[in-house]
C-alpha cells in the first residue's frame, strides 16, 4: 500500500499542474474588455457603443433618425459607398454602416466593408481587428461567423456577399430589448377593442372586433380597464 501510494501521488500532483495550466491558459484567453475601453481604430471610423444620437450626427452630418418605436429602438444606416454625397476618403473601403439605439444609446453598430478592405477572410479579419481593438483572438465558431464575448458586449464577424462585417452589440440592451419586446406582446394580448355604439367589448384576435366601423372604436389595455368604463364581453367572442 505504501509502494501504490508512492507512485499514485507523482500521478496527482501532474493532474493538478495540468488542471491549473489549462485553467490559467482559458483564463487568458477570456476577452475582460469593456466596450468603454476599447480604443479608437480606423476599421470602426469613430464610432462607439454608448454613443447617443448628436455624436452620431456629428460624426456623420448626412445621418437621418426616424422615431423609436414602442420599444424604445431607433434604427439607421449610412451607405458611403453607393451614395454620392459622403466622402469616400473618410470612409474608406466600407460599404454599409448601420446603427441600433436603444433609448438614445447606440447598442448595436454593424459595418459592412467593400471588398478592397485589407481583411478579405474571416481567419485575417479576426486576427487583425482583434490586435486593433486589443482583444483575444480566441474567437468561437457561431452562424457562420466567429464571436467574441467580452465584459458587457459580443464581438460577431461574418461574411456578407463575399465581404467581410462587424458587428458590436450591447449584451443588456439586447437582453432589455427582449424583455420589452415580450412585454409588449403580451400587452397586446391583453388589449381589448370596444365599440362606442353597442358599448361591447372583444379580444384583439376575435374576428368580429374587424366589424367595428373605425370612428367607434376604442381600445382599452385589457378587459378590467373596459369593464370599468361600462362595456362588456360580446357574447360571440365570449
Amino acid at each position: 500500500m505504501i509502494a501504490a501510494s508512492r507512485f499514485a501521488a507523482p500521478k496527482f500532483v501532474s493532474v493538478i499542474f495540468f488542471a491549473l495550466l489549462s485553467t490559467n491558459s482559458l483564463s487568458a484567453q477570456q476577452c475582460t474588455v469593456k466596450a468603454d475601453q476599447l480604443p479608437d481604430t480606423p476599421e470602426l471610423f469613430g464610432f462607439r457603443l454608448g454613443i447617443n444620437f448628436d455624436q452620431v450626427k456629428t460624426r456623420v452630418p448626412l445621418v437621418q433618425f426616424g422615431r423609436a418605436d414602442e420599444i424604445g429602438v431607433t434604427k439607421t444606416s449610412i451607405n458611403p459607398l453607393y451614395d454620392p454625397r459622403f466622402d469616400k476618403a473618410t470612409f474608406a473601403n466600407v460599404r454599409t454602416i448601420s446603427f441600433d439605439f436603444l433609448d438614445d444609446k447606440l447598442t448595436t453598430l454593424w459595418i459592412g466593408y467593400e471588398s478592397s478592405f485589407k481583411w478579405q477572410t474571416i481567419d485575417d479579419f479576426v486576427g487583425g481587428i482583434s490586435k486593433s481593438l486589443n482583444v483575444p483572438a480566441a474567437w468561437s465558431p457561431s452562424k457562420g461567423g466567429r464571436q467574441l464575448h467580452c465584459d458587457g458586449f459580443t464581438l460577431f464577424v461574418s461574411l456578407i456577399a463575399g465581404s467581410p462585417s462587424i458587428r458590436l452589440s450591447d449584451d443588456a440592451a439586447d437582453e432589455t430589448i427582449a424583455t420589452r419586446r415580450e412585454e409588449a406582446a403580451a400587452a397586446a394580448e391583453a388589449r381589448v377593442i370596444g365599440d362606442r355604439t353597442t358599448k361591447l367589448y372583444y379580444p384583439a384576435d376575435c374576428q368580429s372586433a374587424e366589424n367595428i366601423a373605425t370612428p367607434n372604436r376604442i381600445v382599452f389595455k385589457d378587459k378590467d380597464e373596459a369593464e370599468k368604463a361600462g362595456y362588456k364581453l360580446a357574447k360571440d367572442c365570449g
